[in-house]
């Protein structure tokens, strides 16, 4: 889908890129965005290669990103984009635990954090939130930040000690896919998904491949950290 130009207009209207490997997604959100008379769905995007250059081209004020894409990575995306000038203002929208994935999608340049089981009731106030400079989070999150800057951030367990990287990795296993499936789609070595693949094992304490799969599956399925 193109990134649709300004059209003039007395007013000057919000433009919006929604970047998301779901069709129906993509329709829902613009649907929910229309509702606002100085909002406009200015392009579309499934992929992140497609999704740089449209919005590259388009200059929207504001991206919304899922972290699950076809052919690439969510983060590896915001990155990009918050590196742009002018960058738009991000809001991710995304399935992925808000506990897990919110603070790296800060660190990589995003303004916002929304679950998708929310998005119904919430994605008018996020979308508002970022567009006039604040951070969007869940109550819960932004209390779980406060205490951490009160009490002192200890050493990162369990998930949280992966990398960026390793997550991708981490989640990609989880979705049965083998070491080399892997390095084609993140366009990395097999070597070098091998040496994330035992740093991922090291720090998540577990004793071989098997128990890494199994760990990697049971969270892609739900079942926790």
């Amino acid at each position: 889908m193109m990134c649709v130009g300004r059209s003039p207009s007395r007013f000057k209207r919000i433009r919006i890129a929604v970047v998301d490997d779901h069709p129906l997604v993509r329709e829902g959100l613009a649907a929910r965005i229309s509702t606002q008379p100085d909002w406009e769905v200015c392009c579309g995007a499934a992929d992140p290669e497609e999704a740089l250059a449209l919005i590259r081209a388009g200059g929207p004020d504001l991206a919304i990103v899922d972290l699950a894409l076809k052919h690439g990575s969510g983060l590896d995306l915001i990155k990009q984009l918050a590196a742009n000038t002018p960058a738009p203002k991000i809001l991710v929208v995304s399935a992925y635990e808000e506990e897990l994935f919110a603070e790296r999608v800060l660190r990589a340049g995003a303004q916002g954090y929304l679950n998708k089981q929310e998005l119904h009731g919430s994605v008018i106030e996020a979308i508002r939130t970022v567009l006039r400079g604040g951070v969007y989070l869940s109550a819960a999150m932004t209390e779980r930040i406060a205490k951490q800057v009160i009490s002192g951030q200890g050493a990162p367990r369990g998930l949280d000690a992966l990398s960026n990287r390793e997550m991708q990795v981490f989640e990609l296993i989880g979705h049965g896919q083998g070491t080399r499936e892997i390095a084609e789609q993140l366009r990395l070595s097999v070597h070098t998904i091998e040496s994330h693949r035992e740093n991922i094992r090291m720090k998540l304490g577990l004793r071989n491949g098997t128990e890494l799969l199994r760990r990697a599956v049971s969270w892609a399925l739900g079942g926790g950290d």
